[in-house]
């Protein structure tokens, strides 16, 4: 149920806003490998979460600009 509301709100936003989106997810991704590297992370399956999001946020970029061609 509440990954059904966040890829909603996804389908809301423009492409700049998914596109920042992805970039922040993209960075958050970065530090918690970093973290995990260092033995600083507690939560390790937060990083399966958010590369499921920058896939999801990746699918609805992908569907947005197949309804533009």
């Amino acid at each position: 149920m509440k990954i059904n509301k966040y890829v909603e709100d996804l389908r809301t936003k423009s492409a700049a806003e998914l596109n920042e989106e992805l970039v922040a997810a993209k960075k958050e991704l970065f530090n918690l490998r970093f973290q995990n590297a260092t033995n600083q992370l507690d939560n390790t399956s937060r990083i399966k979460e958010v590369r499921k999001n920058i896939a999801r946020i990746q699918t609805v970029i992908t569907a947005k600009a197949a309804e533009q061609a």
